[in-house]
């Protein structure tokens, strides 16, 4: 398993207690916002919002929130444009790195996230330098205790799934970004506990870091997941999982 899987694993268990601290929410609502004013208020009709409206259900964000930030995409509310903008980079020993953001001010965003890149010994890059290391894939988190391999083969190999790999405590199934959703649907439709969906980047190669580059890779992961404006960071480092566990910790 990569150490990058099992970085987004870790994050993923931590959502809860990020979403106290109010950091989950400021993202959930971002996309909520951005995905109603692209697709429109509909979540039947708009894949993307319904995906967000899951998110912010299992973060337990109030009803009301969700209603206001798609109301502010629609125009129903005012509200604040955000753009996407995705920026490019290196992490300590030239560790690909691609951000994801959502931002109403692209000059103090790229200004903030160049200065994380600096701080720890990374640097931004030019677009384009590595998001084609990157490929992008739809995950579906089942738990171990949940059903067997062989049972969750077969339901979503037959839904469409490509692979199925562990991940620590979970299954986590593979498919094309496309499929994901029909993916999900399939093995909760057979009675099987799901984690999470989602659509992610998948490093094509990882590189292997420890010691001292491998503690600030993952503090430049977290400084960069924290700030406000970034909605999803990828990287193709490859560290020990006791070092992330430590770290995470």
């Amino acid at each position: 398993m990569s150490g990058h899987s099992k970085w987004s694993t870790i994050k993923h268990k931590k959502g809860a207690a990020d979403a106290r601290r109010g950091k989950v929410f400021t993202k959930i609502i971002r996309e909520l916002t951005t995905a109603a004013r692209i697709g429109g208020g509909d979540v039947t009709g708009n894949p993307r919002l319904r995906k967000a409206v899951d998110a912010a259900k299992a973060a337990n964000m109030p009803g009301d929130n969700i209603d206001r930030a798609i109301k502010k995409g629609t125009g129903e509310l005012e509200g604040v444009v955000y753009e996407e903008v995705s920026y490019e980079g290196y992490g300590p020993e030239g560790v690909a790195v691609l951000v994801e953001t959502m931002t109403d001010n692209k000059n103090r965003t790229v200004s903030e996230i160049r200065h994380l890149f600096s701080k720890y010994n990374g640097n931004l890059g030019a677009a384009g330098c590595v998001a084609w290391m990157f490929d992008s894939r739809g995950i579906v988190l089942v738990p171990h205790s949940a059903t067997t391999e062989e049972t969750l083969m077969e339901v979503a190999l037959e839904a469409g799934a490509e692979d199925i790999k562990e991940e620590g405590e979970y299954w986590s199934v593979q498919t094309l970004p496309d499929a994901v959703d029909a993916v999900r649907d399939a093995i909760a439709g057979a009675g099987i506990e799901v984690e999470s969906s989602e659509v992610t980047r998948i490093p094509q190669t990882t590189k292997a870091l420890e010691g001292k580059p491998a503690e600030t890779m993952l503090k430049l992961m977290s400084a960069l997941e924290d700030h406000d404006d970034v909605q999803h960071v990828y990287a193709n480092f490859d560290i020990d999982d006791a070092v992330i566990e430590q770290m995470s910790a």
